[in-house]
């Protein structure tokens, strides 16, 4: 859930407390996890392949608004470790995730993310940074080109 935030007027530490919030939630949303005894992958942000990607509806390629809620993995093995399930920031990302909540805070036109359908849901190619941030910002939807390979 969206919490409001009190912006300071400086962006900077605006987009320093907006990751600090963020990454606390994933710090407290691991420690919930440990408690309930579940497996550490469930920490992570799921790693679908081409088996997965294959399984996906076939819809035509093209720019459209996907819900954030519908974004449920990655297709990148080496970004998984950098956002959980929910795609709440780890302390690697700050520096490029704090670039992209000021870029949009800017008001800057970011290009879409890049998605391939899983089920009836989507893993991200390229934008996973912008999808954490949309997330952050309280976005229910965000631009992206859906690949069906």
């Amino acid at each position: 859930m969206h919490r409001a935030m009190f912006m300071t007027g400086s962006s900077v530490i605006d987009a320093e407390r907006a990751f600090t919030r963020e990454a606390r939630a994933r710090r407290l949303s691991n420690l919930l996890r440990t408690l309930r005894r579940e497996p550490a992958d469930c920490r992570q942000l799921p790693v679908y392949d081409e088996r997965d990607v294959r399984g996906g509806a076939r819809v035509g390629r093209g720019v459209r608004e996907v819900p954030l809620a519908a974004i449920c993995g990655t297709v990148e093995p080496s970004r998984a470790s950098l956002f959980d399930p929910s795609f709440r920031p780890a302390a690697p990302a700050r520096s490029r995730w704090q670039r992209v909540w000021l870029a949009e805070h800017r008001g800057a036109v970011l290009p879409p993310i890049s998605v391939v359908p899983v089920g009836d849901h989507y893993a991200v190619q390229d934008g996973h940074h912008r999808v954490s941030v949309a997330r952050a910002r309280g976005a229910l939807t965000i631009d992206a080109v859906v690949d069906v390979g």
